[in-house]
Protein backbone atom coordinates (compact mmCIF):
# COMPACT_ATOMS: atom_id res chain seq x y z
CA UNK A 1 0.00 0.00 0.00
CA UNK A 2 1.43 3.11 -0.56
CA UNK A 3 2.29 5.70 1.92
CA UNK A 4 -0.27 8.23 1.28
CA UNK A 5 -2.93 5.40 1.37
CA UNK A 6 -0.85 4.28 4.57
CA UNK A 7 -1.01 7.39 6.32
CA UNK A 8 -4.87 7.87 5.01
CA UNK A 9 -6.16 4.76 6.39
CA UNK A 10 -4.18 5.30 9.96
CA UNK A 11 -5.71 8.72 10.10
CA UNK A 12 -9.46 7.44 9.92
CA UNK A 13 -8.95 4.80 12.11
CA UNK A 14 -6.95 7.00 14.67
CA UNK A 15 -10.52 9.53 14.12
CA UNK A 16 -12.69 6.60 14.39
CA UNK A 17 -11.46 5.52 17.77
CA UNK A 18 -11.53 8.92 19.23
CA UNK A 19 -15.47 9.95 17.96
CA UNK A 20 -16.15 6.49 19.67
CA UNK A 21 -14.00 7.38 22.91
CA UNK A 22 -15.98 10.94 22.96
CA UNK A 23 -19.66 9.12 22.06
CA UNK A 24 -18.93 6.19 24.90
CA UNK A 25 -17.97 8.84 27.69
CA UNK A 26 -20.87 11.55 26.70
CA UNK A 27 -23.34 8.71 27.08
CA UNK A 28 -22.26 6.99 30.29
CA UNK A 29 -19.82 9.24 32.46
CA UNK A 30 -23.10 10.09 35.01
CA UNK A 31 -22.62 6.91 35.90
CA UNK A 32 -18.83 6.78 37.92
CA UNK A 33 -19.47 10.16 39.53
CA UNK A 34 -16.40 11.80 38.80
CA UNK A 35 -15.58 12.37 35.08
CA UNK A 36 -11.55 11.60 35.77
CA UNK A 37 -12.73 8.11 36.77
CA UNK A 38 -15.03 8.04 33.62
CA UNK A 39 -12.51 8.98 31.32
CA UNK A 40 -9.89 6.06 32.57
CA UNK A 41 -12.38 3.47 32.40
CA UNK A 42 -13.84 4.74 28.97
CA UNK A 43 -10.31 4.94 27.91
CA UNK A 44 -9.80 1.26 29.03
CA UNK A 45 -12.77 0.07 27.27
CA UNK A 46 -12.16 1.53 23.87
CA UNK A 47 -8.71 0.24 24.15
CA UNK A 48 -9.41 -3.14 24.57
CA UNK A 49 -12.11 -3.22 21.99
CA UNK A 50 -9.70 -1.23 19.91
CA UNK A 51 -7.09 -4.04 20.09
CA UNK A 52 -9.29 -7.00 20.67
CA UNK A 53 -10.72 -5.65 16.48
CA UNK A 54 -7.35 -5.71 15.22
CA UNK A 55 -6.21 -9.22 16.30
CA UNK A 56 -9.74 -10.92 14.83
CA UNK A 57 -9.56 -8.47 11.68
CA UNK A 58 -6.19 -8.67 10.68
CA UNK A 59 -4.91 -11.68 12.38
CA UNK A 60 -7.88 -14.47 12.95
CA UNK A 61 -9.73 -13.73 10.40
CA UNK A 62 -7.10 -13.69 7.20
CA UNK A 63 -4.91 -16.57 9.13
CA UNK A 64 -7.71 -18.89 9.79
CA UNK A 65 -11.15 -17.69 8.40
CA UNK A 66 -10.26 -17.17 5.21
CA UNK A 67 -8.25 -20.27 4.90
CA UNK A 68 -11.06 -22.05 6.09
CA UNK A 69 -10.20 -23.18 9.41
CA UNK A 70 -13.45 -22.61 10.56
CA UNK A 71 -12.98 -24.72 14.11
CA UNK A 72 -9.75 -23.19 14.90
CA UNK A 73 -10.91 -20.13 14.41
CA UNK A 74 -13.99 -20.12 17.02
CA UNK A 75 -11.78 -21.66 19.57
CA UNK A 76 -9.40 -19.04 19.05
CA UNK A 77 -12.05 -16.08 18.90
CA UNK A 78 -13.76 -17.27 21.67
CA UNK A 79 -10.90 -17.60 24.16
CA UNK A 80 -9.22 -14.20 23.13
CA UNK A 81 -12.69 -12.23 23.93
CA UNK A 82 -13.00 -14.56 26.97
CA UNK A 83 -9.67 -13.53 28.33
CA UNK A 84 -9.47 -10.41 27.09
CA UNK A 85 -13.34 -9.80 29.41
CA UNK A 86 -11.77 -10.96 32.36
CA UNK A 87 -8.56 -8.87 31.79
CA UNK A 88 -10.72 -5.69 31.62
CA UNK A 89 -12.74 -6.51 34.58
CA UNK A 90 -9.85 -6.82 36.59
CA UNK A 91 -8.00 -3.65 35.40
CA UNK A 92 -11.25 -2.08 36.31
CA UNK A 93 -11.35 -3.18 39.70
CA UNK A 94 -8.52 -1.87 40.37
CA UNK A 95 -9.20 1.34 38.72
CA UNK A 96 -12.22 1.93 41.07
CA UNK A 97 -10.34 0.49 44.22
CA UNK A 98 -12.34 -2.60 44.17
CA UNK A 99 -11.25 -5.84 42.99
CA UNK A 100 -14.55 -7.50 44.48
CA UNK A 101 -16.83 -5.78 42.51
CA UNK A 102 -16.06 -8.23 39.40
CA UNK A 103 -15.79 -11.34 40.92
CA UNK A 104 -17.40 -13.91 39.01
CA UNK A 105 -17.25 -16.44 41.50
CA UNK A 106 -20.50 -14.29 43.63
CA UNK A 107 -21.53 -12.45 40.77
CA UNK A 108 -20.86 -15.06 37.64
CA UNK A 109 -24.11 -14.41 35.99
CA UNK A 110 -24.57 -10.03 36.40
CA UNK A 111 -20.48 -9.95 35.19
CA UNK A 112 -21.40 -11.92 32.34
CA UNK A 113 -24.59 -10.18 31.52
CA UNK A 114 -23.18 -6.58 31.77
CA UNK A 115 -19.55 -7.19 30.53
CA UNK A 116 -18.32 -10.87 28.84
CA UNK A 117 -21.33 -10.91 26.48
CA UNK A 118 -21.69 -6.87 25.09
CA UNK A 119 -17.69 -7.48 24.76
CA UNK A 120 -17.97 -10.49 22.11
CA UNK A 121 -20.95 -8.21 20.50
CA UNK A 122 -19.26 -5.47 20.07
CA UNK A 123 -15.88 -7.27 19.10
CA UNK A 124 -18.20 -9.10 16.40
CA UNK A 125 -19.77 -6.34 15.34
CA UNK A 126 -16.32 -5.40 14.44
CA UNK A 127 -15.51 -8.30 12.96
CA UNK A 128 -18.56 -8.42 10.40
CA UNK A 129 -17.91 -4.83 9.07
CA UNK A 130 -14.23 -6.14 7.90
CA UNK A 131 -16.22 -8.84 6.64
CA UNK A 132 -18.39 -6.39 4.57
CA UNK A 133 -15.39 -4.03 3.52
CA UNK A 134 -13.32 -7.37 2.45
CA UNK A 135 -16.78 -8.92 0.18
CA UNK A 136 -17.33 -5.51 -1.65
CA UNK A 137 -13.37 -5.09 -2.30
CA UNK A 138 -13.35 -8.58 -3.78
CA UNK A 139 -16.82 -7.97 -5.97
CA UNK A 140 -14.92 -4.78 -7.12
CA UNK A 141 -11.56 -6.19 -8.13
CA UNK A 142 -13.96 -8.97 -10.05
CA UNK A 143 -15.91 -6.29 -11.77
CA UNK A 144 -12.49 -4.71 -13.05
CA UNK A 145 -11.00 -8.42 -13.92
CA UNK A 146 -13.90 -9.02 -15.85
CA UNK A 147 -13.79 -5.40 -17.88
CA UNK A 148 -10.06 -6.07 -18.54
CA UNK A 149 -10.37 -9.30 -19.40
CA UNK A 150 -13.05 -8.39 -21.91
CA UNK A 151 -11.27 -5.37 -23.40
CA UNK A 152 -7.74 -7.91 -24.00
CA UNK A 153 -10.03 -9.98 -25.90
CA UNK A 154 -11.58 -7.01 -27.93
CA UNK A 155 -7.90 -6.04 -28.63
CA UNK A 156 -7.26 -9.89 -29.59
CA UNK A 157 -9.55 -9.91 -32.29
CA UNK A 158 -8.67 -6.49 -33.13
CA UNK A 159 -5.47 -7.72 -33.45
CA UNK A 160 -5.43 -10.59 -35.90
CA UNK A 161 -7.49 -8.92 -38.70
CA UNK A 162 -3.98 -7.70 -40.26
CA UNK A 163 -1.23 -10.86 -38.85
CA UNK A 164 -4.09 -13.06 -40.55
CA UNK A 165 -3.41 -11.09 -43.78
CA UNK A 166 0.39 -11.17 -43.11
CA UNK A 167 -0.19 -14.86 -42.59
CA UNK A 168 -1.13 -15.60 -45.86
CA UNK A 169 0.67 -13.43 -47.70
CA UNK A 170 3.73 -15.20 -46.44
CA UNK A 171 2.79 -18.11 -48.08
CA UNK A 172 2.66 -16.54 -51.43
CA UNK A 173 6.03 -15.44 -50.33
CA UNK A 174 7.57 -18.34 -49.62
CA UNK A 175 6.33 -19.63 -53.22
CA UNK A 176 8.43 -16.99 -54.95
CA UNK A 177 11.62 -17.73 -53.56
CA UNK A 178 14.00 -19.80 -55.26
CA UNK A 179 14.37 -23.35 -54.38
CA UNK A 180 18.27 -23.00 -54.05
CA UNK A 181 17.62 -19.76 -51.69
CA UNK A 182 17.20 -22.37 -48.68
CA UNK A 183 18.25 -20.15 -46.00
CA UNK A 184 15.71 -17.15 -47.17
CA UNK A 185 13.04 -20.14 -47.35
CA UNK A 186 13.61 -21.59 -43.86
CA UNK A 187 13.38 -18.41 -42.13
CA UNK A 188 10.24 -17.46 -43.59
CA UNK A 189 9.33 -20.32 -42.77
CA UNK A 190 10.12 -20.03 -39.53
CA UNK A 191 8.58 -16.75 -39.25
CA UNK A 192 5.37 -18.02 -40.63
CA UNK A 193 5.27 -21.22 -38.19
CA UNK A 194 5.27 -18.19 -35.20
CA UNK A 195 2.76 -16.49 -36.82
CA UNK A 196 0.91 -19.41 -37.29
CA UNK A 197 1.10 -20.48 -33.58
CA UNK A 198 0.01 -16.53 -32.09
CA UNK A 199 -2.75 -16.68 -34.32
CA UNK A 200 -4.16 -20.51 -34.09
CA UNK A 201 -2.71 -22.13 -30.72
CA UNK A 202 -2.74 -18.25 -28.69
CA UNK A 203 -6.68 -18.34 -27.98
CA UNK A 204 -6.63 -17.47 -25.20
CA UNK A 205 -6.63 -20.76 -23.59
CA UNK A 206 -3.72 -22.40 -21.65
CA UNK A 207 -0.91 -24.31 -23.69
CA UNK A 208 2.19 -26.85 -23.50
CA UNK A 209 5.32 -25.73 -22.30
CA UNK A 210 6.96 -27.83 -25.23
CA UNK A 211 4.68 -25.98 -27.57
CA UNK A 212 6.08 -22.32 -25.59
CA UNK A 213 9.64 -24.10 -26.00
CA UNK A 214 9.35 -24.44 -29.56
CA UNK A 215 7.93 -21.41 -29.93
CA UNK A 216 10.94 -19.20 -27.99
CA UNK A 217 13.13 -21.33 -30.56
CA UNK A 218 11.94 -20.29 -33.61
CA UNK A 219 12.19 -16.25 -32.03
CA UNK A 220 15.46 -17.06 -31.39
CA UNK A 221 16.10 -18.37 -35.23
CA UNK A 222 15.11 -15.25 -36.32
CA UNK A 223 16.60 -13.01 -33.79
CA UNK A 224 20.14 -14.88 -34.81
CA UNK A 225 19.48 -13.51 -38.41
CA UNK A 226 20.10 -10.04 -37.54
CA UNK A 227 23.33 -10.66 -35.77
CA UNK A 228 26.36 -10.96 -36.08
CA UNK A 229 28.54 -13.29 -35.12
CA UNK A 230 29.40 -11.24 -32.04
CA UNK A 231 26.23 -12.57 -30.11
CA UNK A 232 26.17 -15.66 -28.40
CA UNK A 233 23.19 -17.27 -26.92
CA UNK A 234 22.83 -20.29 -24.53
CA UNK A 235 19.17 -22.34 -24.56
CA UNK A 236 19.22 -24.61 -21.06
CA UNK A 237 15.97 -26.76 -20.72
CA UNK A 238 15.88 -29.14 -17.84
CA UNK A 239 13.61 -31.02 -15.73
CA UNK A 240 10.77 -30.16 -17.37
CA UNK A 241 7.64 -31.76 -18.11
CA UNK A 242 6.66 -30.70 -21.65
CA UNK A 243 3.34 -31.35 -21.23
CA UNK A 244 1.94 -29.05 -18.38
CA UNK A 245 0.09 -26.02 -19.27
CA UNK A 246 0.84 -22.47 -19.43
CA UNK A 247 -0.34 -19.22 -20.34
CA UNK A 248 0.86 -18.71 -24.18
CA UNK A 249 3.45 -15.91 -24.86
CA UNK A 250 4.37 -16.18 -21.48
CA UNK A 251 8.03 -16.53 -21.66
CA UNK A 252 9.20 -14.80 -24.97
CA UNK A 253 8.93 -11.16 -23.39
CA UNK A 254 11.97 -12.23 -21.29
CA UNK A 255 13.92 -13.26 -24.59
CA UNK A 256 12.53 -10.21 -26.53
CA UNK A 257 13.66 -7.73 -23.83
CA UNK A 258 16.99 -9.45 -23.63
CA UNK A 259 17.66 -9.10 -27.72
CA UNK A 260 16.73 -5.86 -27.59
CA UNK A 261 18.67 -3.59 -24.91
CA UNK A 262 22.02 -6.34 -25.80
CA UNK A 263 25.23 -4.61 -24.76
CA UNK A 264 26.55 -4.08 -28.41
CA UNK A 265 30.03 -3.81 -27.63
CA UNK A 266 31.96 -2.40 -29.97
CA UNK A 267 35.62 -3.67 -28.63
CA UNK A 268 35.49 -6.90 -29.70
CA UNK A 269 33.37 -8.40 -26.69
CA UNK A 270 30.96 -10.67 -27.14
CA UNK A 271 27.27 -10.15 -26.63
CA UNK A 272 25.83 -13.03 -24.26
CA UNK A 273 22.34 -14.05 -23.46
CA UNK A 274 21.83 -16.89 -21.12
CA UNK A 275 18.00 -18.82 -20.99
CA UNK A 276 17.36 -21.25 -18.75
CA UNK A 277 14.35 -22.98 -18.24
CA UNK A 278 13.41 -25.69 -15.10
CA UNK A 279 10.54 -26.83 -12.91
CA UNK A 280 10.03 -27.86 -9.52
CA UNK A 281 7.59 -29.72 -8.09
CA UNK A 282 4.43 -27.70 -9.95
CA UNK A 283 6.50 -24.39 -10.30
CA UNK A 284 8.49 -23.36 -13.48
CA UNK A 285 10.96 -21.17 -13.57
CA UNK A 286 12.23 -18.93 -16.21
CA UNK A 287 15.67 -16.95 -16.33
CA UNK A 288 17.24 -14.83 -18.83
CA UNK A 289 20.56 -12.75 -18.41
CA UNK A 290 22.28 -10.85 -21.14
CA UNK A 291 25.21 -8.06 -20.97
CA UNK A 292 23.92 -4.05 -20.83
CA UNK A 293 26.06 -1.08 -20.67
CA UNK A 294 26.88 -0.05 -17.84
CA UNK A 295 25.38 3.44 -18.17
CA UNK A 296 21.90 1.95 -19.81
CA UNK A 297 21.80 -1.15 -17.14
CA UNK A 298 20.07 0.98 -14.03
CA UNK A 299 17.75 2.98 -16.29
CA UNK A 300 16.41 -1.03 -17.73
CA UNK A 301 15.69 -1.66 -14.00
CA UNK A 302 13.88 0.78 -13.50
CA UNK A 303 11.70 0.83 -16.97
CA UNK A 304 11.95 -2.77 -17.55
CA UNK A 305 10.89 -2.20 -21.09
CA UNK A 306 7.32 -2.16 -22.16
CA UNK A 307 7.41 -6.01 -22.54
CA UNK A 308 8.01 -6.73 -18.84
CA UNK A 309 5.62 -4.08 -18.05
CA UNK A 310 2.79 -5.61 -20.18
CA UNK A 311 3.99 -9.13 -18.80
CA UNK A 312 3.67 -8.19 -15.08
CA UNK A 313 0.12 -6.79 -15.52
CA UNK A 314 -0.48 -10.24 -17.49
CA UNK A 315 1.18 -12.36 -14.48
CA UNK A 316 -1.21 -10.20 -12.08
CA UNK A 317 -4.04 -11.42 -13.96
CA UNK A 318 -4.04 -14.63 -14.81
CA UNK A 319 -1.60 -16.23 -11.77
CA UNK A 320 -2.73 -13.64 -9.03
CA UNK A 321 -0.34 -14.56 -5.61
CA UNK A 322 1.21 -17.74 -7.78
CA UNK A 323 4.03 -15.94 -9.35
CA UNK A 324 7.51 -14.11 -8.16
CA UNK A 325 8.78 -11.79 -10.85
CA UNK A 326 12.31 -10.54 -10.32
CA UNK A 327 14.72 -7.65 -11.92
CA UNK A 328 18.09 -7.00 -11.63
CA UNK A 329 21.26 -5.67 -12.91
CA UNK A 330 24.59 -6.53 -11.56
CA UNK A 331 28.16 -6.21 -13.02
CA UNK A 332 27.12 -5.32 -16.94
CA UNK A 333 24.12 -7.44 -16.72
CA UNK A 334 20.44 -7.82 -16.82
CA UNK A 335 18.75 -10.62 -15.04
CA UNK A 336 15.02 -11.27 -14.95
CA UNK A 337 13.57 -14.26 -13.26
CA UNK A 338 10.41 -15.83 -13.25
CA UNK A 339 8.98 -18.35 -11.05
CA UNK A 340 5.54 -19.29 -11.40
CA UNK A 341 2.81 -21.61 -9.54
CA UNK A 342 1.27 -23.74 -12.77
CA UNK A 343 -2.25 -24.34 -11.95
Amino acid sequence: MPAKKTYKAISYNVLFWVLFFAGWYFFRYQDFGSPALAARLTLLKVVDLAILVYISNYLLVPKLLYEKKYLLFGLMYFLLVFSFSLFKMYLEGLIIHNPGMFDLHTRFKARMYDNTIPHFLLVTSGVAFKLLLDYARAQKRIVEIATEKAEAELNFLKSQLNPHFLFNSLNSVYFLIDKKNTDARGALHTFSEMLRYQLYECDGQATTIEKEINFLKDYIAVQRLRRNDNCELHFEVSAIDTSARIEPLLLVPFVENAFKHLSHFDNGQKDIINVSLTSKNDHLVFAVENTVNAGKANELVKQGGIGLKNLKRRLELLYPEKHELHTEEAGGWFKACLDVKLN
